[in-house]
């Protein structure tokens, strides 16, 4: 069996470390293996993984044990709970990290991708490209097969070109191109709104036709200012609910 190994992770001092490090580390449980290990390393360890101390580990694994991720036992350790899933509700806090854990821990089905001209509603987006690969993926709860969200990927040409699909059945789109294109991320800005199921997403999510959802539109920039991928995400109405929490400084 592959020992449980948490993805590494750039800390960003201007938010409180011990929530980064919680939803890196429940981004890597969540995205983990089948064959991965469900016992963690200890405090100690995993606080020199992240570069922390010992009791900003703390907090963020009592962060995770809250949620029902993990498990503690005095003596024995910290496991992952076997039947771990993600929870309805969205936290933000504004970090790289919380994006991927937020879209970590559902079955992913690659619908398909194809290079298309840049569409209308993306031109502000993309001014200085013709074209953009467009990927969609079909998200399913682990468990009971139900599906709740599907999404739409616009790529910019000269990144998908080293995207693997099969990488977007495992990780999101956002940790893909941070972690294996090597994209510089900088920013991503996050629009929710509700609206009304089209054809399209009420067969997709299996909902009555204009039926309330979430519709979530994800702008991910590059160090350089480009945006690199606009996300759009159809959430059933139903099954999600977002929080943003704003810290003072």
């Amino acid at each position: 069996m592959t020992a449980f190994a948490p993805d590494s992770l750039v800390l960003n001092r201007k938010l409180p470390l011990w929530y980064q490090v919680s939803q890196s580390l429940r981004a890597s449980i969540l995205g983990r293996t089948p064959d991965a290990s469900l016992r963690l390393p200890t405090e100690e360890q995993l606080a020199a993984h992240y570069g922390v101390s010992v009791l900003t580990m703390r907090q963020a694994l009592k962060e995770l044990e809250e949620e029902g991720l993990i498990s503690r036992h005095r003596r024995r350790g910290t496991f992952i709970e076997p039947g771990a899933r993600r929870s309805t509700p969205r936290r933000l806090l504004g970090s790289i990290d919380a994006i991927v854990a937020q879209q970590s821990g559902e079955r992913t089905t690659v619908l398909g991708h194809d290079t298309r001209p840049v569409p209308g509603e993306l031109a502000e987006y993309f001014p200085d490209v013709p074209e953009i690969v467009a990927y969609r993926r079909l998200r399913s709860d682990g468990e009971s097969g139900e599906p709740t969200n599907w999404a739409e990927n616009a790529v910019r040409p000269e990144f998908a070109d080293a995207i693997d699909p099969a990488d977007l059945e495992r990780w999101p789109m956002t940790k893909v191109l941070r972690d294996v294109v090597g994209v510089r991320i900088s920013r991503i800005t996050d629009t929710v709104e509700a609206r009304l199921a089209d054809p399209e997403t009420a067969t997709l999510l299996q909902v009555p036709l204009l039926s309330p959802i979430l519709h979530y539109t994800g702008v991910t920039y590059d160090e350089d200012g480009r945006v690199v991928d606009v996300a759009r995400i159809r959430y059933r109405g139903d099954r999600f609910s977002f929080t943003v929490t704003v810290e003072a400084q």
